[in-house]
């Protein structure tokens, strides 16, 4: 760690050294410190054993602030001390602008530190943080802005001032950036040269501090909006940007043409992808922590005629619903859904387009049966969210290591429940068949249009229509609908054409209001924010079964699952209509006509 006393901007600063302090019990830090006497913090652990034993719990620093022994900042530099790291009173008047403008505003926010030091050339630079746990933002300074980074610990009173001083208000728009960048003579060198870059040149281009910064706003800019995916993409005379939200794609400025090289080979660095290879497709992973919330990108790049195309998927695990109750089903959905996972045994398919939510869904089932009476594992391709308590694992096609090959695996490990990512072909079918004849819970997903195509689906895969009737529960079809914005929600009348889309009458709203979004700020003025989930559920019964077997269509089954009870996707979506949480045009979009 580099010597914080010679730092600009830092103050009086302890002089113990923190290796002296690392990992010790918080009484000798205190005493080591000279900030209370052996006799106090004997005297404050009497009084903690007193209390609780009458059932109240304090921490032992607390008492002796209570007792009048320490300070509360005390505390604070005790806990640094414990972390190996210095306690520093911050002198903002010494410190100079150019340290403060290499950190830019949005992470000095975000992370609620201040820098106190930087040397451009090493790229090193001493930041003060109001608590020694904020170790991601150390990690992520590293990653995301190639920071060698030295930590001490301020009070958060002056760290809050600094930063209402310095960086409220203050934040650079990627409109800037991209002027900006624009304007740097050095990455304009790089304009036309195509694949005539070599590798040190690219190397260096990936490192500039404002090819960094871009993309760290781009990133903290898509996390804040909820976007599900970034894609940078080249063409012959530009270079795209564009953000998923809540399943619709939108353009954002587009970087000059000329950077397209140096941001793929920074996303690449980020993700420990070989920099020099662009012939052939990359997958990679990055790890964040955002604002206290843990966010991986999944790292897909893509060579093309014109460069390599970049999608980054953002899992937001915190913006992430893993419970029954909260991704959308109505009650007596909810009961149904419920019903069929506390079934010893069979199969329960997930159907949907990419991105309609599956997994989401049948983590949400699992979340619900994880519990320590059942052993369950997962095959995924790839695994989305860690989840404790669940046995996961990645298919991995360079090993072999196939739905199928894994599988025959989970047989011999015990299982009560299995999870298998896709059903991609008659071996992966076959044995999730007989996983569930042998007394498994059996999850997974299809990629159908609805719950009935399924049937038809799995027989072409060549299964036999007698094993599908003995181990199929129930299949769930989903879709998922954008939600309207609350803050510009407003009543409106559908015109004849919109009502003739669901083939409604005008007699079929009479008494029931509809609803759309205005467009606001909130919602960057597309009426929606977030998205539901709408259900069609096929529950099979001795009759279902009894029409598979004797190889009915796929509109024949639909007409009967309707007629006992299943209520299609297209009705969940008029029921999300009538109640005001989506639109029309919502529901034609991601539903089918039904015949």
């Amino acid at each position: 760690m580099a010597n914080v006393t010679a730092a600009s901007g830092t103050g009086k600063v302890s002089s113990v050294e923190p290796g002296e302090l690392k990992g010790r019990r918080f009484g000798r830090v205190l005493t080591k410190l000279g900030k209370a006497t052996r006799d106090q913090i004997h005297e404050a652990l009497n009084v903690q054993k007193n209390r609780r034993d009458k059932g109240q719990k304090k921490l032992i620093g607390e008492l002796l602030v209570e007792l009048g022994y320490i300070k509360p900042n005390d505390i604070l530099e005790a806990l640094a001390g414990q972390a190996g790291l210095r306690m520093v009173q911050i002198d903002f008047p010494s410190i100079p602008d150019s340290v403060f403008q290499a950190l830019p505003a949005e992470s000095a926010n975000t992370y609620q530190i201040v820098p106190l030091d930087y040397d451009e050339k090493t790229r090193a630079i001493t930041i003060a943080m109001k608590s020694p746990d904020n170790f991601r933002a150390v990690d992520d300074l590293r990653l995301l802005m190639g920071f060698k980074v030295n930590a001490v610990v301020s009070p958060a009173d002056q760290i809050d001032a600094i930063l209402k001083k310095k960086y409220s208000g203050e934040t650079n728009s990627i409109a800037a950036m991209m002027a900006e960048l624009g304007a740097d003579d050095k990455l304009a060198a790089l304009k036309g040269r195509g694949e005539s870059i070599d590798l040190e040149e690219l190397a260096s281009a990936a490192e500039d501090n404002k090819v960094i910064r871009l993309l760290n706003l781009v990133l903290l800019q898509a996390i804040k909006d909820k976007a599900s995916d970034i894609h940078f993409e080249p063409f012959e005379d530009e270079f795209k940007m564009r953000y998923r939200i809540d399943g619709i794609l939108y353009e954002m400025i587009p970087p000059p043409r000329h950077l397209s090289l140096p941001i793929v080979s920074r996303i690449k660095v980020m993700a420990n992808l070989d920099i020099a290879e662009r012939r052939l497709p990359q997958d990679g992973r990055i790890e964040l922590q955002v604002a206290n919330s843990p966010v991986d990108l999944r790292i897909s790049v893509l060579p093309t005629m014109f460069g390599e195309s970049v999608v980054m998927r953002v899992l937001d695990r915190s913006n992430v619903q893993l419970s029954l109750d909260k991704i959308g089903l109505r009650d007596d959905e909810l009961e149904n859904i419920r019903g069929l996972i506390s079934k010893p045994n069979g199969i329960i398919i997930v159907t949907g387009p990419t991105g309609s939510g599956k997994t989401t869904t049948l983590y949400a089932a699992l979340s619900e049966l994880n519990d320590p009476t059942n052993k369950i594992l997962t095959a995924e391709d790839p695994v989305e969210y860690d989840i404790d308590g669940l046995i996961q694992c990645q298919i991995n096609l360079e090993q072999e290591l196939t739905f199928a090959r894994l599988l025959r695996s989970f047989l011999r490990q015990d299982p009560d429940i299995i999870l298998i990512g896709e059903i991609r072909d008659l071996e992966t079918a076959q044995i999730a068949v007989q996983a569930s004849l042998t007394g498994h819970l059996v999850f997974s997903t299809l990629h159908t249009n609805d719950a009935p195509s399924s049937i038809l689906r799995l027989l072409d895969l060549g299964m036999e229509s007698f094993l599908l009737t003995a181990t199929i529960e129930a299949i769930i079809a989903q879709r998922l609908v954008r939600r309207i914005c609350l803050k510009c929600k407003e009543e409106f009348v559908p015109t004849d054409e919109q009502l003739m889309e669901l083939n409604l009458r005008r007699s079929d709203i009479e008494g029931r209001t509809l609803y759309r979004g205005r467009g606001c700020d909130d919602c960057n003025h597309s009426g929606y924010r977030g998205r539901k989930a709408i259900f069609e559920i096929m529950r099979l019964d001795d009759q279902l079964r009894e029409m598979i077997m004797r190889e009915a269509s796929t509109n024949v089954l639909r007409v009967e699952a309707r007629r006992r009870g299943m209520r299609s996707l297209r009705e969940s979506g008029l029921l999300a209509i009538y109640e005001g949480q989506t639109t029309i045009d919502e529901v034609v979009r991601e539903t089918i006509v039904e015949e």
